[in-house]
């Protein structure tokens, strides 16, 4: 028994990572609990697992005294004495209580612990794996579907797709192959439980960072996202070297880069929009495809109030007030839109003291959706209600 359980435990040091030295701990505590089940002992107990020659011993530990006065626990002094003199009072003797059929008993009782302990090594090594890849994106295959979840194949592990994180446009099928956004990352008994998403924000960030070189090497910065899953997301880019178009590098020669996530996304929209750190032009920016002819900012407020044309007060707003409700996500600000006849009944347009018409805040935007592979400006055509 020595040298094949020797040999399984080297081999579960190589394989599994698992220190031999801890699993020897565990079968002699799990040694001890067999031997108080099974013998009926509560005394204080040890045992003495030899590796080298496969021998395991239980040791009855007991205290010295002047008069014992429970056995199972103390022996007098005097009694100490006939094991060694050298015994003072408060010292610890040793004494073997090995049963005869121990054997059998430590032989199922350490492999029992060892592959409870190998389970318990997997379950923590596809852990650690998985929580280094918590708010990042992976690829799985999608294997059954309940009322809950949709489960999906990440290799290792199963994970766990809540029917409300997955994208109202699409209809996942088993077999299915995915990408997906790591939302959280439990540990349990049952091994690390896994939820990811296909509507989190971070899954469009993530599939632009892969697509978009400039963006992975870090010349082009994301700086914000809004999202509204299988509908349509903005995201807010920018670049430090003038040298760079940041809705350029997205967009990709003839929209290749952006088409391939819209592709991912099953023909989600997307508008890519600069970013800027005067929150006049951000605004203009944000609120593509739209037209802008002026922003008033309330800095106390972090509100702003857009003035459009008439004509495109429509496209501003949105179907049910989607681009400008993800406008205000992408920017942080407030903003309440206003055509032009409507500002100037309300005197705050043309801004008191300018006798002319301000000129148009011009904003730096690429609108995409499928099947858009022109070069310049993608447009959406306006929602007019």
């Amino acid at each position: 028994m020595s040298s094949e359980l020797l040999d399984a435990l080297t081999l579960l040091e190589k394989e599994k990572g698992i220190s031999r030295d801890v699993l020897i701990e565990a079968i002699e505590a799990a040694l001890v609990s067999a031997y108080k089940r099974n013998f009926h002992q509560a005394q204080n107990v040890r045992v003495d697992f030899n590796i080298g020659n496969g021998s395991m011993r239980v040791f009855a530990r007991k205290e010295v005294v002047e008069e014992a006065f429970d056995p199972r626990l103390e022996i007098s002094l005097e009694d100490a004495h006939d094991i060694s003199p050298s015994y003072e009072i408060g010292d610890t003797v040793e004494i073997e209580v090995t049963p005869r059929n121990f054997g059998r008993i430590a032989a199922q009782t350490a492999k029992q612990v060892v592959t409870q302990r190998v389970r318990e090594a997997e379950r923590g090594i596809v852990y650690s794996e998985y929580i280094d890849r918590e708010e990042d994106i992976m690829t799985g295959i999608v294997e059954r579907q309940d009322g809950r979840f949709t489960y999906i194949s990440l290799g290792k592990a199963e994970a766990l797709l809540p029917s409300n994180e997955q994208m109202p446009t699409e209809t996942l099928k088993p077999h299915d192959r995915v990408k997906v956004f790591i939302t959280k990352v439990d540990r349990t008994t049952k091994g690390p439980q896994i939820f990811v998403s296909r509507t989190h924000p971070g899954l469009l960030k993530r599939l632009f960072e892969m697509e978009v070189p400039e963006i992975y090497d870090g010349t082009v910065e994301i700086r914000s996202v809004a999202r509204e899953a299988g509908d349509r997301s903005k995201i807010s880019v920018y670049s430090g070297s003038e040298d760079v178009d940041p809705v350029g590098a997205c967009v990709g020669p003839r929209g290749s880069r952006v088409q391939t996530i819209v592709s991912e996304l099953k023909g989600e929209k997307i508008d890519i929009v600069e970013y800027s750190t005067d929150p006049v032009k951000f605004v203009a920016n944000a609120l593509s495809p739209s037209k802008v002819v002026d922003v008033l900012v309330n800095e106390d407020q972090t509100a702003t109030t857009v003035i459009v044309p008439d004509y495109q007060l429509s496209l501003a707003i949105g179907k049910r007030g989607q681009n400008a409700r993800l406008a205000a996500k992408l920017t942080g600000w407030k903003i309440d839109i206003k055509s032009e006849t409507d500002a100037r009944e309300l005197g705050i347009y043309p801004r008191p003291g300018n006798a002319g018409k301000p000129e148009e805040v011009v904003a730096d935007e690429e609108t995409f959706e499928e099947d858009e592979f022109l070069e310049g400006s993608f447009e959406e055509e306006n929602d007019v209600k």
